[in-house]
């Protein structure tokens, strides 16, 4: 296992220097900022970004997430999650939690951000990568820690050398997420067409919670396979 726990607010400037592959979060800051918006049209808000400046980072890559937590569920209860996430060709463990101090101290992510509340999502990340991800999991269940949910995409990357913005198509719909400073994301998203009252704080659990709700859905992972079943027979 080794470690790749960025140094906080470290720039993305420095980030695009580097020789290793192109995957953002191979070096990103500890306090993540971000915001999240649903995507109508993936062919032009490709045309938009690259107007904007943007090139792609890493390719379309299918992305697979597994969240472990207790059986009764503490780490939800306490706005953390603990994904192992396969991607590019990577395997990496993710720890992230809502801040104590500052910007996003007692976000939950039960509801959108009114009027009054920050508009952009934060949240302390530390994350490592691992050799082998299913050893990993099995040292979470001899912990106690289980399977609690699953959730795939397929995501592209895109930067402007100070912050990124990931598309990803799931099984729900399409969405992209601006992540970098909350002056840049104003801006970018003001750029690329995207209102305030557009953005999103939601977790994709939370959106796939909101979806099972409008359709009756019984599906219990945020899957390819499971939620086009489930939407065969709706």
């Amino acid at each position: 296992m080794r470690s790749t726990e960025s140094q906080k607010r470290r720039s993305y400037a420095g980030t695009a220097s580097r020789a290793s592959p192109a995957v953002y979060s191979q070096i990103m800051s500890a306090m993540e900022t971000e915001i999240k918006f649903a995507v109508a049209d993936l062919a032009d808000l490709a045309e938009r970004l690259l107007a904007a400046g943007f090139q792609v980072q890493t390719p379309r890559a299918f992305e697979s997430n597994t969240l472990y937590d207790t059986p009764d569920r503490q780490l939800r209860a306490r706005t953390e999650i603990v994904p192992i996430r396969s991607y590019a060709g990577r395997t990496v463990l993710t720890h992230k939690r809502v801040p104590e101090t500052g910007p996003g101290a007692g976000q939950s992510d039960g509801q959108q951000a009114g009027a009054n509340q920050d508009r952009h999502k934060h949240r302390i990340e530390t994350e490592t990568e691992v050799s082998d991800g299913e050893a990993l999991a099995q040292v979470f269940r001899s912990l106690g820690l289980l399977p609690a949910f699953r959730y795939e995409k397929w995501r592209t990357e895109w930067t402007d050398g100070q912050g990124h913005c990931v598309v990803d198509e799931t099984p729900i719909g399409n969405y992209a997420e601006l992540e970098g400073h909350a002056e840049w994301i104003d801006r970018i998203a003001a750029r690329l067409g995207v209102a305030p009252e557009q953005y999103s704080t939601l977790s994709y659990g939370r959106l796939f919670e909101q979806w099972r709700e409008r359709t009756g859905s019984t599906a219990a992972d945020l899957t390819f396979e499971e939620s086009a079943r489930v939407i065969h027979h709706l």
